[in-house]
């Protein structure tokens, strides 16, 4: 799904990067899942972290709980 282009799409519009939408879509996904990302550098740990604070509205939800269905 990292190779997506829904992912792609929304990421552009959203100014982030793929893995950036795809951690903000699972951390929404449901309140008792628990995400863990293993990193190996600074950049890509603050990369994730970014990924908390990003915003996606229920149209973007949808889009993307519709890119996994079709998986």
């Amino acid at each position: 799904p990292l190779q997506s282009s829904t992912l792609s799409d929304v990421a552009t519009r959203l100014g982030a990067t793929p893995m950036q939408v795809a951690l903000a879509w699972l951390l929404r996904r449901a309140p008792n899942i628990l995400l863990i990302s293993g990193t190996s550098s600074v950049g890509h740990l603050r990369e994730n972290l970014a990924a908390a604070e990003l915003e996606l509205s229920d149209d973007v939800l949808g889009e993307l709980d519709g890119m996994a269905m079709a998986a």
